[in-house]
C-alpha cells in the first residue's frame, strides 16, 4: 500500500533530516513537506546530518505550498494529534488502527475479486482498472501540532500510548513510532543477526581437544587412569552440550598445553 509522509509547516530542520532517516529505517520514502519555514530546508547542513546517511529520502522529498497538493493520491489520512479536541476523527492506537484498515483492506480485496469472477468482466482485473489506495500521516508543527481544519479532514486521530504524565514526544521520535508501527502490521523485516553464524566444532576436534585434556588432567594428578571413573565421559558430555566453536577447541587446548607445562616446567 502506497504511504506517505506529510510534515506540515515544519520548523525546525533537523526534524526533517530526522524524519527522513526514521522512514528509510522502516522502508519508506515517500516524504511531503507542507510550507516549511525553511525554502531550502532539504538541502540545509543540519537537514543532512540529522538524516544520517538517508539522502536519498530527502532526494525523493517534495516542497508544496498547500496541503491539498501534498494529499494527491492518498485515500486514508491518518492525523497525529495528540491534543483533545471536541470535535473531530476518532482516537486510536497506532497498532489497533492499523491491524482494523488492514483486515478491512483484504476483505475489500477478497469481495472485488469475487465479483470480478461472478460476472466475468475482463476489463474489471486489468491493470489500473481499480483506485489505487494511499495512506498518509500528517504531522502538525513543533510548536502548534496540527491545526483543527486538518485534524477534521482526516479519517483517524492515531495517539501514541505514553506516559500518561508525561507523553511529550519530539517529532523525529512520533516519526519513527508511527513508521515502525505501521512496517510491523505490514509485515516487518526479519531480525538481521548482529554476529556471523555459529560454526561447531566437529566430533574429531572435540576428540582431540579431550584427549589433550586427559593427558593434563593425569599429568597434575587430577586423574588416575587406574580408577578414571567416569571423568572423561562426563567431561564429554559436558562439552557436547556447550557446543564448542573451533575457536574455544583452541582455548581449552591452549589451557591443557599450560596445565602440562606448569607441571614439568623447562630447566
Amino acid at each position: 500500500m502506497k504511504t506517505r509522509f506529510i510534515l506540515i509547516q515544519t520548523s525546525h530542520a533537523g526534524n526533517v533530516g530526522a524524519a527522513a532517516r526514521a522512514m528509510k529505517t522502516m522502508g519508506f520514502d515517500d516524504l511531503v513537506l507542507v510550507a516549511p519555514r525553511w525554502p531550502n530546508v532539504l538541502r540545509r547542513e543540519e537537514t543532512i546530518q540529522r538524516a544520517s546517511g538517508a539522502l536519498d529520502v530527502l532526494a525523493n522529498a517534495r516542497i508544496v505550498a498547500t496541503l491539498d497538493e501534498a494529499l494527491e493520491g492518498m485515500s486514508h489520512l491518518c492525523a497525529t494529534a495528540m491534543t483533545p479536541r471536541d470535535f473531530g476523527p476518532p482516537t486510536a492506537a497506532p497498532r489497533q488502527h492499523f491491524e482494523m484498515l488492514l483486515n478491512k483492506e483484504h476483505l475489500d480485496a477478497t469481495g472485488s475479486a469475487r465479483k470480478a469472477e461472478n460476472i466475468h468482466q475482463s476489463d474489471a482485473a486489468s491493470p489500473g482498472s481499480a483506485a489505487q489506495t494511499g495512506v498518509a500521516f500528517l504531522f502538525g508543527s513543533e510548536r502548534f501540532g496540527m491545526a483543527n481544519e486538518d485534524v477534521y479532514r482526516c479519517h483517524v486521530a492515531l495517539s501514541i500510548p505514553t506516559n500518561p504524565t508525561f507523553g511529550s514526544l519530539n517529532l523525529g521520535a512520533a516519526i519513527q513510532v508511527i513508521a515502525y508501527e505501521w512496517r510491523l502490521a505490514l509485515g516487518g523485516f526479519e531480525v538481521q543477526d548482529a554476529t556471523p553464524a555459529r560454526i561447531q566444532a566437529d566430533a574429531a576436534q572435540v576428540a582431540g581437544m579431550l584427549d589433550h585434556w586427559e593427558q593434563a588432567l593425569t599429568t597434575i594428578g587430577f586423574l588416575d587412569l587406574a580408577a578414571p571413573k567416569k571423568l572423561m565421559p562426563r567431561l564429554n558430555q559436558l562439552f557436547n552440550r556447550a557446543q564448542l566453536a573451533p575457536e574455544e577447541i583452541h582455548i581449552l587446548r591452549g589451557v591443557a598445553k599450560a596445565m602440562i607445562e606448569a607441571a614439568h616446567p623447562k630447566r
